[in-house]
């Protein structure tokens, strides 16, 4: 092999997992690091997603780092330019792009036990040898694009909601939004007043409730600014009215309780009593994830917007085709279906082998299992973030990728203080962890004969923290060293040590 650089950390993505772990490294006295980037900016999922009407649906002082704080959070709720904008600027800050290698689509590692190195292999034919490898691809990158019959002879304009095409102009245009899920609940409100006609196409609708849209006055700006400790409060009482969503998600009698507000919303805002019955999901709240929106529901008292619940049986050159046999003449079809969640088919092309009878695609084709969502038996020295059932369904990802940087930084430590070449979680430590989050998932909405996008073929919950998220901070804290087998000495102490 060619052109191979020495590293002592390869980071994957920079999005906000992989430049937190880039910050965290520098801050731990660490610089031989290397960011690899397919694209050609950071911001991850906030670079990529650019549709009308895009922004988190976790409040503005939640959705950033703890240690960088932003007082001027235009909003509750704040939208993809200025979350895009705090990551450049966080970028800036703390001088990360002399670390970044971006156009570096990776699309490959293995790791050589006799060196004890990750061999990193990127497109364009480079490839990186080092230490520790950190996956920080984030779970929600690749866009599903739905096998529909008659799709690629479409004569219009097609794209997905997270590769906008922003030199169509839709105005007075015959659209088509497939799916009625996070993305397209936000885009269609805002398309909706600008076409001649929207075709809403709903397999399964979502409850949605209501977002608070309120703006940050000025002085509360001002107030968080000059006092951090006033903005630290606000996070915190954020932080803590965020977690108690979590019961009504693991309790699925406080969920059903709970569930006649939510239709009563549906009800009050579309009037039309049959097509409240449409957008009424007829499973538990919760088991999909819940969607926030106050222009959601309003949009279908418009004259120009359909909501079409019959299945699409085809595509054809300017219309589409459903399986009641109703053509409906289109200009555009936006796909709003999501991204590919599961692993073992967002890693394709994208091989990585561990140790000796080790692919990750194997051990994971019967689900994706790791320990805490960072490491995996049998792939030593390497670390996920928002790994297996590590997302949440009710507050900030943001908390859940600093606890995990801080505990691979403790993974890194515990290996240089223990001289040893590599570390890898044991397999009775993993599966004892996995089986104790697939326990807790009975009696949940999950377990109720739900299906979402948080669930494998088997029903098997591989995405959600089933506790609360102070539970997996206070789990994350130190690493059990009893779980961790070191193997053959190893290089001198580095700059992680104490």
């Amino acid at each position: 092999m060619t052109n191979v650089r020495e590293t002592e950390v390869a980071i994957v993505g920079a999005g906000f997992g992989g430049l937190c772990m880039a910050i965290k490294l520098l801050e731990a006295g660490v610089r031989d690091f290397v960011i690899l980037e397919k694209d050609v900016e950071v911001g991850g999922t906030w670079r990529d997603n650019s549709y009308p009407g895009a922004e988190c649906d976790v409040q503005s002082h939640m959705y950033s780092y703890s240690f960088e704080g932003k007082p001027d959070w235009s909003q509750r709720y704040a939208g993809w330019r200025e979350i895009q904008q705090y990551i450049l600027d966080t970028t800036g800050k703390y001088g990360l792009r002399p670390y970044i290698r971006f156009n570096s689509a990776v699309n490959g590692a293995h790791f050589d036990a006799d060196r004890a190195r990750w061999i990193v292999r990127v497109a364009s034919g480079e490839a990186y040898s080092a230490r520790h490898f950190v996956l920080a691809t984030g779970p929600l990158h690749v866009p599903s694009i739905p096998a529909i019959p008659g799709l690629d002879r479409f004569r219009g304009e097609v794209f997905h909601s997270a590769r906008w095409n922003h030199s169509v102009d839709l105005a007075d245009r015959r659209v088509a939004s497939i799916g009625t899920g996070g993305s397209a609940i936000q885009y269609c409100p805002e398309i909706a007043p600008r076409v001649r006609k929207l075709h809403v196409f709903q397999r399964t609708p979502a409850w949605v409730i209501p977002r608070d849209v309120r703006a940050y006055p000025e002085r509360a700006k001002r107030r968080f600014a000059r006092h951090p400790w006033l903005r630290k409060l606000h996070r915190c009482r954020l932080y803590w009215t965020n977690e108690a969503r979590v019961w009504p998600i693991f309790h699925a009698r406080l969920a059903r309780a709970l569930q006649p507000l939510a239709e009563l919303f549906i009800r009050h805002e579309v009037k039309d009593p049959e097509l409240a019955r449409m957008l009424t999901p007829d499973y538990t709240i919760g088991c999909k994830r819940i969607l926030v929106s106050s222009a959601w529901y309003p949009m279908f008292r418009r004259d120009n917007v359909e909501l079409v619940t019959a299945g699409i049986r085809e595509v054809r050159e300017h219309g589409i085709v459903t399986e009641d046999g109703v053509e409906r003449p289109v200009d555009c079809i936006i796909l709003g279906t999501g991204f590919v969640v599961d692993p073992r088919i967002y890693m394709q092309g994208f091989t990585v082998t561990g140790l000796p009878g080790h692919t990750l695609a194997a051990d994971w084709r019967d689900g994706a299992e790791a320990y805490y969502g960072i490491t995996v038996h049998g792939y030593p020295n390497m670390y996920q973030l928002l790994g297996p059932n590590s997302a949440l369904g009710h507050n900030s990802v943001i908390f859940m990728i600093e606890c995990q940087v801080r505990y691979v930084l403790q993974c890194m430590r515990r290996l240089q203080e223990s001289g040893a070449a590599y570390s890898d979680v044991t397999a009775d430590a993993q599966a004892r962890f996995n089986a104790r989050v697939q326990r807790n998932f009975k009696n949940t909405v999950w377990s109720s004969g739900c299906r979402s996008w948080y669930q494998q073929a088997d029903g098997k919950n591989f995405t959600i923290w089933p506790w609360s998220t102070w539970r997996y901070w206070l789990e994350t804290r130190r690493v059990r060293a009893e779980c961790y087998r070191l193997s053959r000495p190893g290089p001198a102490k580095g700059p992680l040590s104490p």
